[in-house]
Order: C-alpha cells, then structure tokens, then sequence
C-alpha cells in the first residue's frame, strides 16, 4: 500500500527528487533496521516512509523521461519507426523514436528515448511504410492535450503513463524514406511470428468473425474485429475473453498445472524442472502474442505464482498476490493505472477471499453440479471485485454475467486448448485442415450463444456512472462486511453499516448535485459542431450545424458526461424543428430565450436588414469564409463562438474583427467545452 500510494503521488505531482535524497533514503534505511528490536512503530514508519519514496521516485522518473522541449515551429526530424503502422479510420498511425532534429543552423542528436505518435494521410505511398524505416519529416510535434470536455478520457495522462512525449500530424509530400533498420529488436520478431499464425488462419479458410474472434483470443490481433461483434461481447459480459490477458495465461497455466501435478506428487525432485517448463512455455506464448504489455505483464504474474509453488503449503494466497503485484509495480510502476492490470488482481484477490466461503454455503456431492457450482462461485466472487471497475471504465453493466461465464469460459478454455493442438498439427498439413473446421465451428457456436444472450430481455444497463471515490467505498464497505461475516461481532456490523452509510449519503450527495438544469453546451469536439440543449427532465437535444454530423464521436467523447448528468440519449436534429420549448430555423436555434445562430456557409453573404435580429451566441463552423463585419447589418452579436474545426489562421482573422467590433468571444480549441446554466 505504501508503495502504491507513492506511484499515486508520483503521477500527480511529478518531481524529481534532489540528489541528497539518495544518501538520505540510505541512512533511512540503516535506522529502519536499528529500530526493528527497539521500536516496533518506528520500524513500521520507516519502512512506510522508505516504501512510499520508491514508487514516488519511480514514477516521477518514468514521467520525466517522456519529457521533450517542444519549439512549436515546424521542423525536420529525423524518425524511426519502432512498430508495425497501425491503420485507423482516416489515417495510419506510425510509433517512431526521435533520432535527430535537424535546424537551420545545427542537428540536434536525440537519444531515441522519446517516442511519438505520427498520423500520415491514408495513400499507396503511407502503405508502404514498415517497422525500422527511417523517415525525414517536416512537421510540428506537440505535447499530448485533451480536448478540454468534461468527464472525458485523459489521452494526455496516458499517452504519458505509456511513455510518449507527443503526437504530430505529417501531411502528404512532408515526408521521406531515408534509409532502414535492418536489426530485428525482439518485439519486432514476435510480432512477425503473430503475423504468420493469423496468416495460417487465413490458409486454412477460417473467415470473418470466427478469424477475427480466433485470432484475438489466441495471439491479441484484434485488427479484423468488427464493431457488431465487440458490442456482443460487450453487452453479454464477454468482452474481457477478446482482450488476451489474465484469463487466457490462466487458462493454459492451469492446463500445464493439471498435466504436470501428477508427476511431481510422484516424484516431488521433478517439481522445481516441470514448474521450470511451464514459465518457460508461458513466455513461449507471450513470444507468439507479439510480446504486447497486457500478456507479458499476465506472464510476470503467473510466472511468479508458479514460482511461489515451490513451498509445500498453499501456494496462491493474498501474500503471494501482493508479493506479484509488488514486484511488478516496483519494474514498471505506470502498471498501476493499467485498466486489466486492476481488473486481474481484483478479480483474483476477490476469488480467494470469497470463493471458498461462498462454495462452503452447499454441498454438493454430484460430480458435474459440483463443477457448476464451483464456476457460479468464481463468477460471482470474480464479479464482486470487479463489477465497481467495470462500471467505473465502461459505464455498463451486464445482468446475465452467470450465464455467460458458465458458458464462455469453457468454451474459451476448449477453443485455447484446440488452438494449441491445431498449432501443432503444422507438419501435418492434411490433419490440420481437417481439424481447422473444428476449431472455426467452436467458435461459430461460442458467437452464437453469445448473440443469443446478448438479445435476453434487460441484458446490460448502460449509462450507469460513478466516479473513483465511490468505487473506493464501495471496496471499504465489502471489506468490512466481509469481516462482520468472518468474525460475528457488534463492532464489526456497526463499522459495515457505517461503511455502507457512507457509500449510499456519497451517492445521494453525487446525484443530487450532478442533477440535470435548463442549460445549453458547446463542446470542443472536431467534425460535429452543435448545441445541446438540455432541460430540467433528462431530456435534451442536439441542434447540428451540418446535416449529416459524426455523432458517434460526439457520443463517444461526451457519454461520460451526460451520465453524470443522468441525461437521457440526446435527440438529434440536423434540420428545421419545433417543439414546445425548443425552435429551429434556418440555422438558428432558439431555446430559453437565447438564440445561437450557425454560421457553417454563404446563406447570410451578400444579404442586409433595416432591423438585426438579436443573436446571443454566432456559431462560426468550418465552410463559412466571410468576415465578421459584413454580417453586423443582419445581426446583433453578443458573442462569438469559434468552432475547434476552423484553421487557426483563420480563428485569428474572426478574433481581430471581434476585438475591433467590441464583441466577446470564445475560442473553443483554447478554451474547451462550456456550459451555459440558463
């Protein structure tokens, strides 16, 4: 805990330490060890204090190394790109170390430690781009910035966390191959030999969401995963099977587990050389995985469980978790915000404590329920440690999760196992096409179900939000409840009834304060420039300026948000509307007694008025390319409002024309999101 604690600080104030702290933190050390046979509390201090500086120091550290001056001018860099590019939507995503920055008058050496994300054009000649080019750019990189909406991701804080210093834009005809990495890093090895098992996939005709489910539960590609198929798994409560982590090493250690225990309960000698084999075939597999973070940081995990089987007693308990978890933390301390980093050891810490005295409350002598039974506990036990996080990080959650698990994690164990076996099967060509329709059929009916399930009545509720102090008591009433149940006292019902008062009066507080009023918003989100406004009821809409917006990255930003504010899914509205409250036309929308009028094309050129209308908020959107004294015969603008979609060449165009006309504006690329309580 103090050692957590310590990263938390680090994160957010990050400092690096003076370097008289490090013979300082040695003479700690000596009293710490003084005061263990004199002064029981003083050896606790110490070594809490002692503790806390390690993780404050070592993420400060990995911060700082992301560090990077930034001239804000365009320059020439010259690049290496350290992985596979990365197709997105509209562009290709490239992770590049800096080698040089090249200026007018010098070159500027960089050590390489600084990576970047670059986003080139999609075109024939971006296509072409490999892992270990060297490129010449001209571009301006920038630090990491969020978009400055509430409640929405922090991209910054976790590009940082992931060890990126910024991201940049090249356009087309900025750019240039300048020579190749001919030395293949490790990762680029495993990633190759990923490449090749999905392109055995491919050879043995396995196509279209079975391949694409196959391939991210076998090696982590998730490249051919359609948005149809990750909502199923999403509302059902199987998403964490696509996501290779925790559970698929669990699975295949449990495997080997089974195997091997025979032979060294008869010849205990065996134990240390087979539990040896079993680390080795672990990382074996992670090799195959393309060595991403999630399955290596998993392998560290079960590699030192395996390793804690060496002692004769029970070798996985809380000790042994915490131990794991130190370990890791203290070799990569960013480790801690990792989303399935929380989930693997809530998930395993809430099955060893609750598991067994939830198995204990039936009997069960039948063979096959007793199975049944044993995997409902584990579900459960597993969803009481990780149902908060899950909320917390995905605002979801899915009511049938019994049904699934008691389905999907046999089956899942049954697909790994038969995809090992079709592996195997590689010097047998004939056998193993034979075999690849078994494999492709297994997961046909896995998906099945699945979509089966997904269609139950009341399968998922969405929409649902808490924030990290909520999930923080919500942990502290289980645990003090699970300590009434272990040791019946008075006291201890007390403090579990006061934990859970505590968590109900934050709720209540939370809602009541969050609740929806009469309010307009502008947010700061590029290629859907619109007005949501919102009542005192949950509902609201959102008034657009173009006819046919990208909602859904609108949604996807501001979800969070508007489930804080308990509001109801937005109505959208991409033309003239009435209602009783709520008025558009012709591009101006009139709620509350405000009038936002969008400024997106030429309507209003060329046009003049004996009598302005009264506009509170002009919308000025990408594809309006007038000035602003021109329309003061049409209108009387209180304020100007300046979408993050217009170049900054042309905001300061907008900008000096409100200056000189004495109006007010906001910039909502500087400024962010703004909410206006009517």
């Amino acid at each position: 805990m103090p050692l957590v604690v310590g990263i938390l600080c680090g994160d957010a104030f990050p400092h690096v330490l003076p370097t008289w702290i490090y013979p300082a933190s040695l003479l700690l050390l000596v009293f710490i060890l003084f005061c263990y046979r004199y002064c029981r509390w003083l050896y606790g201090v110490g070594v809490y204090l002692f503790l806390f500086g390690i993780g404050f120091h070592l993420m400060s550290r990995q911060l700082e190394q992301t560090d990077y001056s930034f001239s804000n001018i365009p320059s020439v860099y010259r690049v290496r790109i350290q992985e596979e590019p990365e197709m997105k939507e509209r562009s290709i995503l490239c992770r590049v170390s800096l080698l040089e920055e090249l200026r007018r008058d010098t070159v500027i050496t960089n050590s390489g430690n600084n990576l970047f994300l670059l986003y080139f054009p999609k075109d024939s000649t971006a296509d072409a781009l490999r892992g270990g080019d060297e490129l010449l750019i001209h571009t301006c990189l920038s630090p990491p910035a969020n978009n400055g909406n509430p409640d929405e991701f922090d991209y910054a804080r976790y590009l940082k966390r992931r060890g990126g210093s910024g991201t940049a834009y090249v356009a087309a005809g900025h750019w240039e191959v300048v020579g190749h990495d001919s030395r293949r890093t490790l990762c680029r090895v495993a990633l190759g030999y990923r490449e090749k098992i999905v392109s055995l996939y491919h050879n043995l005709s396995i196509r279209d969401d079975e391949l694409a489910v196959l391939s991210a539960l076998t090696v982590g590609d998730k490249d051919e995963l359609g948005d149809d198929i990750i909502e199923t798994y999403s509302v059902a409560g199987a998403s964490h099977v696509l996501a290779l982590s925790g559970l698929h090493i669990g699975f295949l250690y449990a495997l080997f587990w089974l195997i091997l225990s025979p032979l060294w309960k008869r010849w205990e000698r065996l134990k240390p050389v087979l539990l040896l084999f079993i680390i080795l075939f672990l990382w074996g597999f992670a090799f195959l995985t393309g060595l991403s973070s999630s399955v290596v940081r998993s392998v560290i995990m079960f590699s030192l469980l395996a390793l804690a089987g060496l002692q004769p007693e029970k070798p996985i308990t809380l000790n042994t978790l915490a131990a794991t978890a130190f370990l890791m933390l203290l070799y990569h301390p960013a480790w801690l915000f990792d989303v399935g980093f929380q989930l693997s050891f809530s998930a395993v810490a809430a099955i060893l404590i609750f598991q067994p005295k939830l198995y204990a409350l039936w009997k069960v002598k039948n063979r096959p329920l007793r199975y049944v039974w044993g995997l409902t506990t584990i579900s459960i036990a597993a969803q009481l440690g990780t149902a908060p996080l899950v909320i917390l990080y995905f605002s979801r959650f899915s009511t049938h999760f019994l049904l699934t698990n008691l389905w999907v994690i046999p089956m899942v164990s049954l697909i790994l196992y038969s995809a090992v076996f079709l592996l195997m099967l590689t010097p047998f060509p004939f056998l193993q096409h034979a075999f690849a329709s078994v494999v492709e059929a297994l997961v046909r009916v896995q998906n099945a179900v699945l979509q089966w399930i997904e269609q139950l009545p009341a399968a998922s509720v969405d929409g649902i939000w808490t924030d990290v102090w909520e999930v923080l008591l919500f942990y502290f009433f289980l645990a003090w409840a699970y300590n009434g149940i272990i040791k019946r006292t008075a006291r201890n019902a007390c403090a579990a009834l006061f934990a859970l008062l505590l968590l109900v009066s934050y709720h209540s507080v939370s809602t009541f304060s969050n609740a929806p009023r009469r309010s307009i918003a502008f947010y700061n989100v590029k290629g859907c420039p619109v007005v949501h406004c919102m009542t005192d009821d949950r509902h609201s809409w959102l008034a657009c300026a173009d006819s046919l917006p990208d909602v859904s990255h609108l949604r996807h930003t501001l979800s969070p948000y508007w489930n804080r504010l308990h509001l109801d899914a937005p109505q959208l509205i991409t033309g003239d509307y009435s209602a009783e409250s709520l008025s558009v036309r012709n591009q101006i929308v009139s709620y509350a007694n405000k009038r936002i009028c969008f400024l997106h094309d030429a309507r209003w050129q060329h046009k003049t008025s004996s009598r302005p209308i009264s506009i509170d908020y002009l919308y000025i959107s990408r594809g309006y390319k007038g000035r602003l004294p021109e329309l003061t015969s049409l209108f009387s603008i209180k304020r100007v409002v300046l979408d993050p979609s217009l170049s900054a060449y042309y905001q300061d165009r907008i900008i000096n024309d409100c200056i000189r006309l004495g109006i007010s504006y906001l910039s909502l690329s500087e400024k962010g999101s703004i909410r206006i309580l009517l």
